[in-house]
């Protein structure tokens, strides 16, 4: 039980890697406040949850993260109700191929707003709680491509490295306040995401892996659960890369 006695947000919750980083933090003693975009997908997600362990605490909330005030009065109903926050985990995020050529202003902004400043959204109750309570952890779902780039839909990568930045510089603001900051760069791992991206960039990239095969997404949430836990006690700033060593 590495999280034994822990309250933990997790952003993006209902699917792929979030449910998987819900289920393995449930299994690991925390309570958890899954966040969904939509009440029915929160709805889906709690009873499946339940339905596998009916002890578990968890619950759900579908604020609109990008909207400042809303995020703000989610993160503090969790705190109101549990009485803390240990763990932050900012997983939502969207991705896209989109050609530079074909981009459209809108379009970067939508990556933009949810794969960054929700974040900071976030970020921004979460640490006053964590402080005030002597600390707290934060994660954050940064990719692969934050190391490499990628060859088309900039709008991704580039939100990508922001989240490393980040990351990298909130770490050592909040280190004195006894917070922890980091994050996970998944590599290509089979969620609804991946799925998503043109068939030939993820059997292109899928051949270059050295172990072999795509990621699960329980894999990826083998490394959220290690960095929330006591185990990672004196890890902060790190960008942890779960990727079977594909450097494309």
């Amino acid at each position: 039980m590495l999280l034994e006695g822990k309250v933990a947000i997790v952003t993006g919750g209902t699917r792929g890697i979030g449910y998987e980083i819900v289920r393995k933090y449930l299994n690991n003693g925390a309570k958890v406040v899954l966040f969904g975009s939509r009440q029915e997908t929160v709805d889906k997600a709690l009873a499946q949850l339940k339905a596998e362990n009916a002890v578990w605490e968890v619950d759900g909330m579908c604020p609109k993260l990008t909207d400042a005030a809303e995020v703000e009065k989610a993160v503090l109903a969790v705190k109101d109700k549990f009485g803390r926050l240990d763990i932050l985990v900012n997983n939502a995020g969207i991705s896209q191929s989109t050609s530079i050529y074909d981009y459209k202003a809108e379009e970067f902004d939508k990556v933009i707003d949810l794969n960054v400043k929700a974040l900071f959204y976030a970020i921004l109750p979460a640490v006053k709680i964590m402080k005030e309570q002597g600390g707290g952890c934060i994660l954050n779902t940064s990719s692969m491509v934050s190391i490499s780039g990628q060859s088309s839909g900039v709008g991704y990568p580039t939100s990508k490295f922001a989240v490393n930045g980040l990351t990298l510089s909130l770490a050592r603001e909040l280190g004195r306040d006894n917070i922890r900051v980091n994050a996970v760069a998944p590599g290509v791992t089979k969620t609804d995401m991946v799925a998503a991206l043109p068939q030939p960039v993820i059997d292109r990239i899928s051949a270059q892996i050295p172990l072999g095969r795509p990621g699960e997404p329980e894999d990826v949430a083998n490394a959220f659960l290690y960095l929330a836990s006591d185990l990672a006690s004196y890890v902060t700033g790190e960008i942890l890369s779960v990727d079977g060593a594909c450097r494309v």
